[in-house]
């Protein structure tokens, strides 16, 4: 277990990061392994935002320690958030020591939740160097790929509907009803209220943006960054507004000009 922090020093950290997937399963990226605090910040989650939370499936990701837990303290983890009003369904993909945890937890590996936290051309310090290989010939490089148009999506989205544009941008002309869900790898434009969720940037790109002519969103996401209506400011209620992460990537909600 982590060591308690000083009495005298204030954490402005919470013990877990909690970040939306592609299909709108959170990942709980653990920070730091106190099992009453984690619980007790999920709880809270679920007080807040219960439609959103109560009873959500949620994905373990390990990857934020500097070692795995043990299996009683990792079992302790999977009872205290079920305690606290949500449901761990898997492990996110990590080392082979992970995968063994996960099966002596009776839970499944998810591998695409990996992605989202891990920086590009991050090598593990095991993995012998690659051996050298021949030069090859050059190639004529491949005529390039026209980009893909954004999805329109001319109807109302409603309850208990997804609707995902992969690898573009997200146009809806009507509603996004309350319990229905909208996610796009690009940026999501909603021409309608939403009142449901819109999650842009759902593969990691955090300089997607969410624009909607009539806020009132269960939650908002960048790049799993997310806000439910209760963290947003009354005054943006029903207004016209955008959503973007800034340079720190918080995620930042102003009406539109």
């Amino acid at each position: 277990m982590a060591s308690p922090r000083p009495a005298d020093l204030p954490d402005y950290e919470q013990a877990g990061e909690l970040k939306f997937g592609k299909v709108g399963i959170a990942s709980l990226r653990v920070r730091t392994l106190d099992v009453a605090r984690l619980a007790s910040e999920m709880r809270e989650r679920v007080q807040r935002a219960p439609k959103l939370f109560e009873r959500a499936a949620v994905i373990l990701d390990f990857g934020g320690l500097t070692r795995l837990p043990g299996d009683d303290d990792a079992r302790a983890l999977v009872t205290a958030l079920e305690a606290a009003g949500v449901h761990p369904v898997a492990l996110a993909y990590g080392t082979p020591e992970n995968d063994a945890l996960a099966e002596r937890l009776g839970l499944p590996v998810l591998a695409k939740f990996r992605a989202q936290y891990e920086r590009t051309g991050e090598s593990s310090a095991a993995e012998p160097p690659a051996a050298p290989r021949p030069a090859e010939p050059e190639r004529p490089a491949p005529a390039a790929t026209p980009a893909e148009p954004g999805l329109v999506q001319a109807l109302p989205v409603r309850s208990g509907q997804q609707v995902y544009a992969a690898n573009r941008d997200l146009t809806v002309l009507g509603m996004v009803g309350a319990g229905a869900e909208v996610l796009a790898d690009g940026s999501i434009h909603i021409y309608g209220p939403l009142r449901g969720r819109a999650m842009a940037g759902a593969a990691g790109h955090a300089g997607a943006r969410i624009f909607c002519r009539e806020f009132h969103a269960e939650l908002v996401a960048i790049a799993g960054h997310y806000k439910v209506l209760d963290d947003v400011p009354k005054a943006l209620h029903g207004k016209a507004v955008q959503v973007w992460l800034d340079e720190n990537a918080i995620l930042q909600i102003q009406p539109l000009a």
